[in-house]
């Protein structure tokens, strides 16, 4: 089953490179977990177009709106006044600006990516864009971070929420990238709060994700409720989104 589902991902990916990046097709499939990689894929997607346009791999902030809002909606500033987000693997993204603008709570969005051509081109987006955010209290910041060492950013349990929109996808799919992806979800769990959640999108089916996450977390001792639901089909694929929740050992 895991075997299909990475054909089925592979061939989805190499479809959009022989229409847009022909000459990264190989780069891309095989090492995703590489900031050369990225570096050079936003290089050429920004070269290309006109002017620039968020890259959403998977699907938009529309999508999976009603799995955000409500955790924004159900925090208590008890903490903290604002909710403290990470947006893992960012890209080119319009996810976290839109959180940014929408949620009614206060919130700190911090996007991430391993890429500073990411980064430079969601900082020129967002500025002359002039986003508005529905709460004042709002901030939001793009920032160039390897989320392998989220440690080196973040205090523990510090972070109220962690999106990963496809993120752990690309390095488990990746040569070289299913240490990277274990070291990755160590790292969100040793951040977030107790009362935090990681938030996995993902295409991959639930037998093998939810395998790969209670494995990997028994693995390392840590602590942690996983829970799963269907986000939706979009063009013939269906999405999931896996919630991690730490847990404090009793």
């Amino acid at each position: 089953m895991i075997s299909i589902l990475k054909a089925l991902s592979v061939r989805r990916i190499s479809v959009f490179c022989a229409r847009k990046h022909s000459s990264l097709t190989t780069e891309l499939l095989e090492n995703m977990d590489k900031k050369s990689t990225w570096d050079r894929f936003y290089t050429e997607n920004s070269s290309r177009a006109p002017s620039f346009k968020n890259f959403e791999w998977f699907f938009g902030f529309d999508s999976v709106r009603h799995i955000i809002l409500p955790l924004l909606r159900a925090h208590k500033p008890d903490l903290d006044p604002a909710f403290q987000i990470l947006d893992i693997g960012c890209g080119t993204s319009a996810l976290g600006p839109c959180i940014y603008k929408h949620s009614p709570a206060a919130v700190h969005v911090t996007c991430a990516d391993i890429s500073p051509i990411a980064v430079e081109l969601m900082q020129e987006s967002v500025g002359s864009k002039a986003v508005q955010a529905n709460n004042a209290s709002s901030r939001l910041r793009f920032v160039e971070m390897d989320c392998t060492q989220l440690l080196a950013h973040y205090n523990p349990e510090s972070v109220d929420l962690i999106l990963d929109k496809g993120t752990t996808d690309a390095l488990l799919r990746s040569k070289q990238g299913k240490g990277k992806a274990t070291l990755m979800l160590s790292q969100c769990l040793k951040v977030l709060r107790s009362s935090g959640a990681l938030l996995q999108f993902s295409d991959e089916d639930p037998d093998a994700r939810l395998l790969w996450l209670e494995t990997e977390m028994q693995k390392q001792g840590l602590m942690g409720n996983v829970l799963m639901q269907e986000v939706g089909e979009l063009r013939g694929v269906v999405y999931f989104c896996y919630q991690v929740s730490p847990t404090v050992p009793s």
